[in-house]
């Protein structure tokens, strides 16, 4: 079983995705299954996780009624208004979805960096490991030490760092800042971690795997192989790299890891995690 575990759906409009400006003019169209599953198909992948790209309840009905009619959609990472009576009813309507995998907010885009600490935002969080459900983090890397904070407020609740908590990535600037943040939450044995969405965290105007390398092997010394997971960050890294490519890179960056291990990153640990049936093997 060989997964992506991280990639979006959309149908574009001109009013649910503000954050997308003029450096995302060539993602500003429709995205839909049947863009996808042909690149999975090439790449040998079983399925995938589509992860909420619009913070509205109705982002979380329409990926979860996508996933109804197209079963290689395994999980769904959406959204819910956890500010609000801590998640209550959205949380008991939509847990019990077979689909459900996990909920997640853009907090890296909210202008205070200390929301992921707001006590109403927590009392939301207190109440997902209650109905099975993971949260994914989305936070720049200038935000690991409150995540650290946050995550320790809740050690029983299974968390996912969305895109290695996207560091600053520039050709002979490692960025150490980030090393040491990412080493501390790793720490958490509650936390996993996303191998997605590098590309985009690059500055130069090029990239290659080489420069990626030493943030993929600091997420590997620190979570190990039992807790990484590859995701593509589709249409996303389409800014800067056609989708065959990056899972070409990830593969080649993989490729030290025992058969063992890399099952684990290619699926294993997506399964385990996200804790769905949907994720085994279909005949």
């Amino acid at each position: 079983m060989k997964i992506d575990s991280h990639q979006h759906f959309w149908a574009i409009n001109d009013t649910d995705y503000v954050w997308m400006g003029e450096a995302h003019t060539a993602i500003k169209r429709d995205f839909l299954p049947t863009d996808l599953r042909p690149l999975l198909d090439a790449a040998g992948l079983d399925g995938c996780v589509a992860v909420q790209a619009r913070q509205m309840i109705g982002e979380t009905e329409w990926l979860l009624a996508l996933a109804e009619k197209h079963d290689w959609i395994r999980g769904v990472v959406g959204w819910l208004p956890l500010l609000e009576n801590a998640g209550e009813p959205w949380l008991e309507k939509f847990a019990s979805h077979p689909k459900l995998a996990g909920v997640r907010h853009v907090v890296h885009d909210e202008p205070d960096d200390d929301f992921i600490l707001r006590d109403d935002f927590n009392a939301g969080i207190r109440r997902l490991a209650s109905h099975g459900l993971v949260y994914d983090i989305l936070i720049f890397a200038k935000h690991l030490p409150q995540t650290v904070t946050f995550v320790d407020r809740h050690p029983n609740q299974p968390f996912v760092v969305d895109h290695i908590a996207k560091p600053c990535i520039r050709k002979d600037v490692f960025d150490e800042a980030w090393a040491a943040g990412i080493r501390q939450l790793a720490k958490r044995e509650n936390v996993s971690c996303k191998v997605s969405g590098m590309v985009t965290e690059v500055r130069d105007g090029e990239w290659d795997t080489e420069l990626l390398r030493p943030y993929f092997e600091t997420v590997l010394e620190a979570f190990g192989a039992q807790r990484i997971m590859f995701g593509s960050d589709w249409p996303v890294c389409l800014l800067r790299a056609p989708y065959c490519d990056w899972v070409r890179t990830a593969e080649e960056l993989v490729s030290p890891l025992s058969p063992e291990e890399q099952a684990a990153f290619w699926g294993g640990n997506a399964g385990r995690v996200y804790g769905s049936t949907t994720f085994e093997s279909k005949p």
